[in-house]
């Protein structure tokens, strides 16, 4: 199963934050969402960086409250590890286990933007996978006899 397969059901929406966010904004938006991890968008499509919780959690020890007006290009993560569409699922798994992050933007053959995994993404994929791979055993055994 590819990483394409999960964006056609997840959709390829990314919540996405500018250079010049403030880290109390993109905490808002991150708790508003549910979500982990944003893009840092150029104001278009470019990526220039990712901010997650741990970016925060980080920037907030080493500055205190003040961490909380400092802009979003000033604690983001700019050396991205990215997937492609067609992207293997244990790949995407094995990259997040050897690199330690949770969440991995899809870019396209093209280099546009074509969405953002995350590790929770990957994990209900592989369940599904094997819930559907067992339904086919047992039905296979039951015609079988």
């Amino acid at each position: 199963m590819t990483i394409a397969r999960i964006l056609k059901t997840k959709g390829s929406d990314v919540v996405s934050v500018g250079p010049h966010d403030e880290v109390g904004t993109i905490a808002r938006i991150l708790s508003g969402h549910r979500i982990g991890a944003v893009l840092v968008l150029d104001g278009g499509t470019d990526v220039l960086g990712i901010v997650s919780e741990r970016d925060i959690v980080r920037c907030i020890a080493a500055h205190g409250t003040a961490a909380v007006t400092l802009p979003a290009a000033q604690l983001m993560t700019r050396a991205l590890h990215t997937v492609t569409p067609n992207t293997r699922i244990s790949e995407a798994l094995s990259l997040m286990t050897d690199r330690r992050v949770r969440h991995l933007p899809v870019i396209a053959e093209d280099g546009s933007l074509a969405g953002m995994i995350s590790i929770g993404d990957l994990v209900k994929a592989r369940i599904d996978e094997a819930v559907h791979e067992a339904e086919e055993l047992r039905h296979y055994v039951e015609t079988a006899g």
